[in-house]
C-alpha cells in the first residue's frame, strides 16, 4: 500500500526520508520517515485537503505545547511548496481501536484502570497548557509494544484544531451533517453532551468525559451510547448504562470493577461542573492499585470439568482457572486467551484472564 502524498524513498524537509507509509485518517496521511539528520525513525504527517493547511499550522503550535510521556511529542513543523507537514515521535505498537478489533473485545478491570490513569495524565498535561484535544478515542491512544501492552500514549493533538473545526461545522449542520463527516462520525460515540449543543462552548470537561465514555467501551466491550445519529438523544439525556452482571459475578473482579465505574460515572455527569478536572482524575486513579506484570497470549490446551485446565504460552503451560475469567463464564480447549501469569508450582497461574480473538 502506497500513499498518495508521497512515495517510498522521498526527501521531506531536506531531511526526512520517506521508509514506509503507514496509513490515512479522516484528515491526514501518515508516513514513517527516516531523519537523516539525527538518524532515527519518526512520524511525518500531512493533511489530505489543501484547504487544512491553515488549520494544521495552528494545531502544530497547539500540540508542541504538551511534553509528557503519555502524549505522543511533536517534534518539529514544515512548510514545503504547496504541503505542510508534521513530524511526531514514532511510537512501535498498534492503536487502541486496532487492539479491540483484532486481539480482544475488551480489556479486564485492572487493564482498564491502568489505561483510564495514564490517558489522564496525558490530559491533565494538555489542559496545564491550555490544550484541548476534543477526538479522545481509541483510534487516537496508543498502545506501546502493541500486544506486549508496555504504555500508552494519546495522540493526534497535532491535528485538535482541525478536528475541532470540522466537528464544529458538522454539529451546527444539519443531522446527516454529523454523521456524514468522518471525523465527527468517529468522534460521536465520546461526544459530551456540550459537544453536540455546543462544540465552541465545549471546554476541557468534554475531554474527561471522552476519557470516561472510551474506558466504559474498553470495560464491557460496548460504547456507553451507541453509534452514529440514535447516539445523540441517549448522550444529551447522560444516563450512563448499568454494567452488565456478567462483569461483577466473580469477587476477584467485581471490586475493582465497581471501583472504575463509580469513576466513570463521575465523569460523565450531564453538568461539566460536576465533572472531576484532569488532574482530580489522576488522583482518583492512583487509588486503584492495578498490576502492571505484563501480559501475552496463549491457547487453552486442556481444560476439565468446566472449572481449570492449562494454558500454552511461549512454550510453556500455565495453570488456568475459570474463576479467573473476566466476563466469560468458561474456557474451551482451542480458545485464544490474553492473561498475566504469576510464579506458581508446579505451574504458574494465570490471573486475570481475558477471552482473545
Amino acid at each position: 500500500m502506497s500513499g498518495v502524498l508521497h512515495a517510498i524513498g522521498d526527501l521531506v524537509g531536506g531531511r526526512y526520508r520517506v521508509t514506509n507509509y503507514i496509513g490515512q485518517g479522516g484528515m491526514q496521511e501518515v508516513y514513517r520517515v527516516h531523519d537523516n539528520l539525527l538518524e532515527r525513525d519518526v512520524v511525518l504527517k500531512s493533511p489530505k485537503n489543501p484547504t487544512a493547511e491553515k488549520r494544521f499550522n495552528r494545531s502544530a503550535n497547539l500540540s508542541a505545547r504538551v511534553n509528557h510521556d503519555n502524549v505522543a511529542k511533536t517534534l518539529d513543523y514544515i512548510e514545503e511548496g504547496a504541503r505542510f507537514y508534521l513530524v511526531e515521535e514514532l511510537i512501535e505498537g498498534c492503536d487502541l481501536g486496532h487492539f479491540l478489533k483484532n486481539y480482544v473485545a475488551m480489556l479486564d478491570p485492572f487493564a482498564a484502570g491502568r489505561v483510564m490513569h495514564h490517558l489522564a495524565k496525558g490530559l491533565a498535561a494538555s489542559h496545564h497548557v491550555n490544550v484541548i484535544h476534543r477526538d479522545i478515542k481509541p483510534t487516537n491512544v496508543m498502545i506501546v509494544g502493541g500486544q506486549d501492552f508496555v504504555g500508552f500514549k494519546i495522540t493526534d493533538f497535532g491535528i485538535a484544531k482541525m478536528a475541532q473545526e470540522e466537528i464544529e461545522e458538522a454539529v451546527a449542520g444539519e443531522e446527516d451533517g454529523l454523521t456524514s463527516s468522518q471525523t465527527a462520525l468517529g468522534a460521536l460515540p465520546y461526544m459530551a453532551p456540550e459537544t453536540i449543543e455546543d462544540m465552541k462552548h465545549a471546554g476541557k470537561p468534554a475531554d474527561v468525559w471522552a476519557i470516561a465514555a472510551l474506558t466504559f467501551e474498553i470495560l464491557t466491550g460496548k460504547r456507553p451510547f451507541g453509534a452514529g445519529y440514535k447516539a445523540v438523544p441517549l448522550i444529551q439525556e447522560a444516563k450512563v448504562p448499568s454494567l452488565p452482571a456478567s462483569l461483577v459475578s466473580k469477587s476477584q473482579f467485581a471490586p475493582f470493577v465497581t471501583a472504575i465505574f463509580d469513576l466513570i460515572k463521575l465523569c460523565m455527569q450531564k453538568d461539566p461542573a460536576a465533572r472531576p478536572t484532569a488532574d482530580e482524575l489522576v488522583r482518583a486513579c492512583e487509588g486503584l492499585y492495578y498490576s502492571t506484570v505484563p501480559r501475552e497470549f496463549g491457547t487453552i490446551k486442556k481444560f476439565d470439568n468446566n472449572r481449570w485446565g492449562f494454558a500454552s504460552a511461549l512454550g510453556s503451560n500455565i495453570f488456568c482457572h475459570v474463576d479467573s475469567v473476566y466476563a466469560a463464564p468458561a474456557l474451551a480447549v482451542g480458545e485464544r486467551v490474553w492473561m498475566s501469569s504469576y510464579p506458581g508450582s508446579p505451574l504458574r497461574r494465570a490471573f486475570p484472564i481475558v477471552k482473545a480473538k
